[in-house]
């Protein structure tokens, strides 16, 4: 039936079945305390690290990090989609699903029935090309290419690799019946229209990698050319359903191999994620065509503790590596890792795994350079840090990239590794100016926006890298925990002084406040069911899951002093940034005027550290 299910339909449901009986119906339960335990049905584990709130309606597994509400498990765990799951759901209750038209919701219902319809018809295409490399006359030159590279039939099956015959219109005719099939493969990226209207297949005499979402939808395809055509590799645009500056090559079959991802390989391509699969390494993911992203990093962080990257070991490689290096340090909550592996010239991961072997490469991915050795080393290069210049320079170029840290253990014990290597004390390096990091070539203007790989930070880039390092994140997410598990306490909230935050952790906050404002009675299942399958959702299941880290008493108090704290932070950065400014002047070389304005500003500064260690508990 057409139409949008009601979101308070959706709140009822969720509100009237017990988390408790739905998860026990599929996976035996045992009280333990106040919760429900149980071996975790998504990841093998020998100790129960699943756990189930009755109070709180939700799930979660310390050992893989899945959690959700009732309807989030009924779609993992029988693996159906969201309308499926609802009905599932209703039906255990004898309720009938409405659906409903409301203001905007055609419109929003259409697009949800046109990106269905985009799912439908990309995995038709899938199994179209994987037919093709079975059946077509043309299709030993794949095979032989994908014999020639070492692939099995059984890995070329696992990734659904396939083949897209020579000439112009063989997906056009297949799947192309009429006009609205016609408008699907356009709007898809499967077809392409030329300036003279010429409509034609995009992929042409390639071999075809489809890439599936973490759902395991197919959303767009890659292509490697067997003939003389350019480019090499060929990706699909940007669609409704594709963003290749959030999807990874691989991440699907890396989780179903992997239930519990204890790290994850970054390469640069498809054939290094399949050959290294191939040879029983299957936690590699690559992105597509992009460098690496925060964005990328976020999702993979929520997966796993740890991730490697590995970049061939020029030029070309190691400037790869500082921009996955700046992608990964406003990332770098305490708990994680990062690290770098750098092959030698002429390997890659696929050749590299087939004269090593796995064991070998194994070694090599555990003993990659970490983090901190690769920041130094990247912001040493050509520096003699034997002379009072070099470990000048050295502060001058490593501080802005330790700054970009969230606030934690590790941004701590950084500062401390900086101060050992240059003499400096950790409190000198706290107050010394640090400017954004060197570009590798002449900064554009502010308008200019620059391609993806061109090394150079746009403004948005810039904007971000501020919003990273003024440490809005961590604040927020402490309070979304807080609120997630006692959301009764935004009836008493004023979300007015976060208005003027910046950043996607406290946009969401602001989203969490204003819903539980219009929906009071809304608990953390309904919380959570409002964002699922979304990047927002997957942050809130994990913040759900760390009851742990939720004091049993005061609450309120220390939700109250973290918006606080939160609304503070513009004043405090400005603050800090003025004291900072006038520090770097020698105190006797200062007028009495800049000496008048320091002692008032570090006396303001001390006034607001006094306040906010009088709210700590």
């Amino acid at each position: 039936m057409a139409g949008r299910i009601p979101q308070k339909f959706l709140d009822d449901l969720l509100d009237r079945v017990d988390i408790v009986e739905v998860i026990d119906r599929r996976v035996k339960l045992r009280k333990t305390g106040k919760n429900y335990s149980a071996r975790c049905p998504f990841h093998e584990e020998k100790t129960p690290s699943f756990s189930v709130n009755p109070d709180k309606q939700f799930y979660y597994c310390f050992g893989c990090g899945a959690g959700g509400n009732a309807l989030g498990f009924v779609m993992d765990y029988e693996n159906l989609d969201f309308p499926q799951a609802v009905a599932t759901l209703a039906g255990s209750l004898g309720l009938e699903v409405p659906r409903e038209e409301t203001r905007g919701g055609a419109a929003q219902a259409q697009r949800e029935d046109s990106n269905k319809a985009l799912y439908t018809l990309l995995e038709q295409a899938a199994r179209f090309y994987q037919q093709q490399l079975r059946s077509h006359p043309e299709a030993h030159r794949a095979v032989s290419y994908l014999k020639q590279r070492g692939l099995t039939g059984r890995i070329a099956r696992d990734f659904d690799l396939g083949f897209a015959p020579p000439g112009w219109d063989n997906l056009l005719q297949a799947l192309g019946q009429d006009e609205h099939q016609r408008k699907l493969l356009l709007e898809s990226g499967m077809l392409v229209q030329n300036d003279a209207g010429r409509t034609y297949d995009r992929f042409r005499d390639r071999v075809v990698f489809p890439i599936r979402d973490q759902r395991g939808r197919v959303v767009a395809f890659g292509g490697r050319v067997l003939g003389d055509d350019k480019p090499k590799y060929l990706n699909s645009p940007e669609t409704p359903v594709f963003s290749k500056g959030r999807e990874l090559y691989g991440l699907y079959q890396a989780r179903q191999a992997n239930r519990k991802l204890e790290r994850a390989l970054v390469v640069e391509g498809y054939m290094d994620v399949i050959a290294l699969a191939q040879h029983g390494i299957s936690n590699a993911t690559a992105t597509l065509g992009t460098a690496t992203s925060q964005t990328h990093l976020e999702r993979l962080y929520r997966l796993t503790p740890e991730v490697v990257f590995c970049f061939d070991g020029d030029a070309a490689g190691r400037k790869a590596a500082v921009r996955a290096l700046e992608a990964t340090l406003p990332c770098m909550e305490d708990g994680r890792q990062a690290r770098f592996l750098f092959l030698d010239e002429g390997e890659d991961p696929d050749t590299l795994v087939r004269k090593l072997g796995e064991d070998r490469f194994r070694e090599l991915v555990t003993g990659a350079t970490p983090l901190e050795t690769f920041l130094f080393d990247a912001a040493g290069d050509g520096l003699d840090t034997s002379t009072l210049d070099g470990r000048a320079r050295l502060s001058k170029l490593a501080l802005p990239y330790i700054r970009q840290l969230p606030e934690g253990v590790f941004r701590q014990l950084m500062f401390r590794a900086l101060a050992e290597r240059t003499g400096l004390t950790v409190a000198e390096l706290m107050h010394l100016e640090a400017p954004p990091p060197p570009p590798p070539a002449p900064e554009p203007p502010a308008e200019w926006e620059q391609a993806p790989d061109s090394g150079q930070p746009t403004p948005k880039q810039r904007a971000a890298s501020d919003r990273a390092r003024a440490g809005f994140s961590n604040l927020a997410q402490a309070a979304i925990a807080l609120l997630l598990h006692q959301p009764d306490m935004s009836t008493r909230v004023d979300p007015e002084p976060l208005a003027t935050l910046e950043g996607d952790d406290v946009a969401l906050l602001r989203d969490l406040l204003a819903l539980l404002q219009r929906r009071p009675d809304s608990n953390t299942a309904m919380l959570l069911g409002h964002w699922y399958g979304t990047p927002e959702g997957e942050l809130l299941g994990r913040l759900a899951g760390q009851e742990r880290l939720i004091p049993r008493e005061g609450i309120e108090q220390q939700f109250s002093d973290t918006l606080a704290a939160l609304a503070q932070l513009p004043q405090r950065s400005q603050l800090s940034a003025q004291v900072d400014k006038l520090k770097v002047t020698n105190y006797a070389d200062m007028s009495d005027a800049e000496k008048q304005k320091l002692r008032e500003l570090l006396k303001q500064k001390q006034s607001m550290d006094e306040a906010r260690n009088k709210r700590k508990p």
